[in-house]
């Protein structure tokens, strides 16, 4: 007979349940602005990150280069993203936000405040600071990348 401590609590369902819900609403929430959470991760990134270039972003979010090349490319088509000949090596291009890409940026980090609004706003500060503390030691655990959704694995 299993005891009360060995019974699961039902924490790694809620964690899926709010993770699909979540992902959801954001995808609804960017949709007007024409691009995919992976887009706007993405765009995230090139701007953390001046002079990176493809390949180390595609490493670095464990898609296929092949995949991330496609990606970039819509970015492009886009106007959001253009790709710059690296002058410390003229074998790569370093990503670049265009304009349009820093101002589309500005209107996800507004997106991104109020969804998180939106999603904990039954919790208040302190519980969304401990559920944020519990959730990075739960990445840190499960030795996934912080700040890098497991879902660019799949793309």
């Amino acid at each position: 007979m299993s005891s009360a401590k060995d019974r699961p609590t039902g924490a790694a369902f809620l964690l899926a349940q709010l993770g699909a819900h979540a992902a959801g609403r954001f995808a609804d929430r960017i949709a007007h602005l024409g691009i995919t959470p992976a887009h706007a991760g993405i765009l995230r990134f090139i701007a953390r990150a001046p002079g990176l270039n493809q390949q180390r972003l595609a490493k670095f979010l464990d898609v296929l280069p092949s995949r991330m090349v496609l990606l970039i490319d819509e970015l492009a088509d886009k106007g959001l993203v253009h790709r710059k000949r690296s002058t410390k090596d003229r074998r790569h291009s370093e990503l670049v936000l265009t304009k349009k890409g820093e101002r589309t940026l500005a209107k996800l980090s507004k997106i991104v405040v109020a969804h998180e609004a939106d999603l904990c706003g039954a919790l208040t500060r302190k519980e969304r600071d401990t559920l944020a503390r519990l959730g990075r030691k739960i990445v840190q655990h499960q030795g996934l990348t912080p700040d890098v959704h497991p879902g660019y694995r799949s793309l």
